[in-house]
């Protein structure tokens, strides 16, 4: 059974465990309504519309 010769570095071990944790930027859309940027599959906090549709009633 092999054996390690050296034991592995903190810093080492820490680096390759959050490798998975990396995360990219979120993603954007544009509201099809007032062109605002908002997240996928959200409710547009500007204008209130999702799908074309009116989902939140705005104070305009």
């Amino acid at each position: 059974m092999a054996v390690p010769k050296r034991k592995t570095s903190r810093a080492r071990t820490r680096h390759r465990k959050a490798q998975w944790m990396r995360r990219s930027r979120p993603t954007e859309a544009t509201c099809r309504r007032c062109k605002s940027p908002v997240r996928p599959h959200t409710v547009c906090g500007t204008c209130g519309y999702y799908g074309g549709r009116q989902a939140v009633a705005s104070d305009d």
